[in-house]
């Protein structure tokens, strides 16, 4: 049975969840070590005692991808600001871009994922950090989450609110960028096992794989 295209990205971010759900149930099974600090237990332990020896602990790429958070935030404000000004003009929250409501669920998405991995601890971080005394929890990388959701959505969004072709495309590929730096940069500082980078990844593609099909939804005529 063929599924319609317009459900293709919802289908996607199905199998992109239960692939997210699969692995950190895994990660609390398979190999699991005490190697981290203070004898906190690590899921696929060689690999990722492998990969954070490899790596070790760079301070300056902590600090780097901490600032492309609070870059992160910034965007979530910006439209988060305009969908305000939409609804304090349009006087009603239904007259407001379903585009910025989607983006505004998406990211309450994003802080409840946050808020339960907080509680629900699959993984410590490999590394004490300064001025802590005792691991924290590091699964999913709430950074790796944050930025490939906000910066993956902004490039979506930028389809709709970049009208000028060229503008569009050097929005959409700054955004892209960011979204490797940070990546990249959190792998390799140190601070996060390798498998709470993956995990994040999942997480992400899922929530922006629903996104990008709410967006393709047929859609009603824009008010202004």
């Amino acid at each position: 049975m063929k599924i319609k295209k317009k459900y293709r990205k919802f289908v996607d971010a199905a199998v992109l969840l239960a692939a997210a759900l699969l692995f950190t149930l895994l990660v609390k099974v398979v190999d699991v070590q005490t190697i981290g600090p203070q004898d906190t237990s690590v899921g696929f332990a060689k690999i990722n005692k492998a990969f954070s020896d490899l790596v070790g602990t760079n301070m300056f790429l902590y600090k780097l991808t901490q600032l492309l958070g609070y870059a992160a935030l910034a965007v979530v404000a910006f439209f988060g600001f305009g969908g305000m000004m939409q609804l304090v003009k349009r006087r009603s929250l239904m007259k407001v871009d379903r585009e910025l409501l989607g983006a505004g669920v998406l990211y309450v998405v994003v802080l409840a994922l946050y808020v339960a991995f907080e509680k629900i601890i699959v993984n410590y971080r490999p590394v004490i950090m300064p001025g802590e005394t005792a691991p924290e929890a590091s699964f999913p990388s709430s950074h790796t989450l944050l930025a490939c959701v906000v910066f993956g959505s902004a490039v979506i969004l930028a389809d709709t609110y970049v009208r000028k072709h060229k503008a569009r495309k050097r929005v959409r590929a700054a955004f892209i960028i960011l979204i490797l730096v940070m990546v990249i940069g959190r792998l390799l500082s140190g601070v996060h096992w390798i498998t709470d980078i993956v995990a994040g990844l999942l997480f992400s593609g899922s929530l922006l794989s629903a996104f990008k099909g709410y967006i393709d939804l047929p859609q009603p005529q824009r008010r202004n």
